[in-house]
């Protein structure tokens, strides 16, 4: 007999801690390898836990609702062999926003100086421990660390657990943000802007409510803080796309054969993009204040629709080091890896330019918000024959071509009108010229 102590999994660099949602097993529950124990919460994923060893779980440390820093031990598990001591936790996650949220953010918004003033008071002037999550849902409604402490908690020692703070709030229907002013700063209040909250509506008639789910809501807040947070303008080119279509239907099977992987435009797309950001470093920056952050790295944000209808930003790092083989191969592992809920937290994390390819659904164009902290989002519309003017300079012919529109939102703090609509053009023009790699 041995017993494994099961960990907290470290789930991304910027991730400390996680919040556990439901213990899928009990005490004296028997687990197979690789069976999932429990589920958990971040800011950015929802993930299964799976168990290490097989055997019969003897011990569960923490309760539902808890916050639990990484690598801290879970549970233990009996293991009839001599199993090592503890063994890392793999994750299952289910991604949970855009967010390929970097741990650089841009400016508080409203609700973040209000938890960052919670948080201080709740370190000076009590001993009542209060989690991250607890504060954080406490400073969005407005709740005030006095009125905290009036709470009558259900966890250890009284503490206040989520589902406490979640029914209080329903008792007491709070929903608007109120900020003490001696809690914002000068550059704060010039950049702040008013608390956002849902106008209400009746429900009467025939109607359907749906509640939001979980990730639902972390991308309305996403949104909404993006469109608070960067005044959005947006550019728009079009592409003549023809020899990239034509080259595309010549070596897709060979290449599928020979690489065993399809390949699609979205890396021919993110090819030009990343030349293109060589010439204009500006566009793939962020804003902190009254500094521009310009990023080295050029990494890729590309939005994937899910089978649940939700959004996710899988990444790919580095996508200047990547050849067309490489890149082509990240974008289809990222989005099968989306489509099946594989996606790692580190996959998400860490963008600096994102592209959406709403042609996918058939739209010509669209005007795509801002995923945060960065400054700029491209869209790429349905590629569409039409007839198109010609000029040579033997005269103008007519002729019929392979369309796409091009957009692209940008920040007008730091970007201008002039370089958002010279970028894309820059990039429509890569895509007219594009010369067939050798494969």
């Amino acid at each position: 007999m041995a017993i494994v102590d099961l960990v907290m999994p470290k789930l991304g660099e910027s991730i400390m801690e996680a919040t556990i949602l439901k213990w899928v097993k009990n005490v004296g529950d028997s687990v197979r390898m690789d069976e999932t124990i429990l589920e958990i919460a971040t800011d950015k994923v929802d993930s299964e836990v799976p168990s290490t060893a097989e055997g019969v779980i003897t011990e569960l440390l923490y309760k539902e609702n808890d916050v639990v820093p990484i690598d801290a031990v879970i549970a233990r598990i009996q293991t009839a062999g001599n199993e090592p001591a503890a063994a890392p936790a793999a994750v299952k996650t289910t991604p949970a926003a855009p967010e390929n949220m970097p741990t650089e953010e841009i400016k508080e918004t409203p609700a973040e100086v209000v938890a960052t003033q919670i948080k201080k008071e709740a370190k000076s002037h009590t001993a009542r421990f209060y989690s991250p999550l607890v504060l954080n849902i406490a400073a969005q409604e407005g709740i005030p660390l006095a009125e905290l402490e009036q709470i009558e908690g259900s966890g250890n020692d009284g503490r206040v657990t989520k589902n406490d703070l979640l029914n209080y709030i329903a008792r007491h229907s709070k929903k608007d943000i109120t900020l003490p002013v001696k809690t914002i700063s000068h550059e704060t209040a010039a950049n702040a802007s008013p608390s956002y909250s849902s106008p209400v509506t009746q429900s009467g008639g025939n109607v359907e409510i749906i509640e939001m789910d979980r990730m639902r809501k972390l991308i309305a807040d996403h949104m909404v803080r993006s469109v608070q947070t960067s005044p959005h303008v947006t550019s728009f080119s079009e592409a003549d796309v023809t020899n990239i279509v034509l080259w595309r239907d010549s070596v897709k099977s060979s290449f599928q054969k020979r690489e065993g992987t399809k390949i699609t435009f979205m890396p021919l797309f993110i090819e030009a993009i990343v030349r293109c950001i060589k010439k204009f470093p500006l566009i793939n920056s962020s804003v902190d204040g009254d500094k521009i952050i310009i990023k080295k790295d050029i990494n890729i944000g590309m939005a994937a629709a899910l089978p649940n209808g939700n959004l996710i930003v899988p990444v790919i790092k580095n996508a200047d080091q990547l050849n067309l083989v490489g890149l082509t191969k990240q974008v289809n592992h990222l989005a099968d890896a989306a489509r099946n809920s594989k996606l790692k937290p580190d996959d998400t994390q860490g963008a600096t330019f994102t592209l959406t390819n709403v042609g996918t659904f058939g739209s010509l164009m669209g005007t795509p918000i801002i995923n945060q902290p960065q400054v700029a989002i491209m869209a790429v519309g349905a590629i569409k024959k039409r007839p198109v003017v010609i000029e040579t300079p033997h005269g103008d012919s007519i002729a019929i071509r392979h369309m796409m529109y091009i957009s692209m939102s940008y920040d007008h703090r730091i970007i201008d009108g002039s370089l958002g609509a010279t970028f894309v053009t820059a990039v429509a023009k890569e895509l007219e010229n594009f010369q067939p790699p050798a494969l």
